[in-house]
């Protein structure tokens, strides 16, 4: 808050106020002249410090064995947040794994269950059941975005990317790939909605079980948050007024565009459904 008071600040306002015009005083008729004089309510003095306290909100959260993007939202960015939030826009993890072993929690720091063997396992194996996971996942995704797929409406949402749950759902994998494998470790990229970190780890347990093995998660990083992406996230070192400053005005487009683009088909569509019940009421 120091920081912010102490910025240049903008001019205070001016007010239009009808004075006696400067003379020797023995007129007995006064002469009122329009001045531009400043608004004593804007001096520093009168009002005080501009910033007295920051209103600050989080976005989608990340639980403290997690790391990567994580948007806060400052004054009127937590509005914009809400915008977001109600976007429902995709997000992306690297999920790091260890095949061999299970534990209590899903994770390599949990305690440890049991121990198996992983020598048998194969990159075209996981990624078959990498396949069926998508697969599955697909078919809750046509579901829960409540569109008819036989329509163009499902097909020009499907090519601007906008094919999503529009509202509460189970936690969607929209795509999912090996990155890298090399036994016993190995790295996924997984795109998703509505999920938990842990609900992540708990993926690369049940993997594990369809591979007739067992693995735990050893890292969950999120590298996108919708619009936003590692290039956007400032480090620890950076956390000061100039950087932030410089990362707001960064990002305000993209926020801006996306939230229009989404949010306004949206609100056409519910547009559209409201036109078609009326028509249905007139009909009958």
């Amino acid at each position: 808050l120091t920081e912010l008071n102490v910025l240049p600040e903008r001019a205070p306002r001016q007010q239009i106020r009808f004075l006696p015009a400067p003379g020797d005083g023995e007129s007995r008729v006064t002469e009122l002249v329009a001045t531009r004089l400043p608004v004593l309510a804007d001096h520093p003095l009168v009002r005080g410090p501009r910033f007295r306290r920051l209103k600050i909100g989080a976005g989608h959260r990340l639980d403290v064995k997690a790391s990567g993007v994580f948007v806060l939202g400052i004054g009127h960015g937590n509005k914009l947040l809400t915008d977001l939030y109600n976007c429902h826009l995709t997000k992306v993890y690297t999920v790091g794994g260890l095949f061999g072993k299970a534990t209590d929690d899903f994770s390599d720091t949990g305690e440890l269950v049991e121990k198996t063997t992983f020598d048998h396992i194969t990159r075209e194996k996981l990624e078959r059941i990498l396949a069926v996971i998508q697969g599955t996942n697909h078919k809750a995704l046509l579901m829960h975005s409540n569109i008819d797929m036989k329509t163009q409406e499902a097909y020009e949402l499907a090519v601007k990317g906008l094919l999503r749950p529009m509202g509460k759902s189970p936690p969607i994998i929209t795509a999912i790939r090996c990155l890298q494998f090399t036994l016993p470790e190995f790295q996924l990229e997984i795109h998703c909605l509505h999920e938990t970190q842990q609900y992540l780890r708990k993926i690369v347990h049940e993997i594990g079980l369809e591979l007739k093995s067992s693995a735990v998660c050893t890292q969950v990083r999120r590298i996108r948050d919708g619009v936003f992406t590692l290039d956007d996230a400032l480090l620890r070192t950076q956390w000061d007024l100039q950087s932030i400053r410089k990362a707001i005005g960064n990002c305000q487009l993209k926020v801006q565009t996306e939230i229009e683009r989404t949010l306004g088909h949206q609100h056409k569509s519910l547009l559209q459904e409201k036109d078609v019940e009326m028509a249905h009421a007139v009909d009958s």
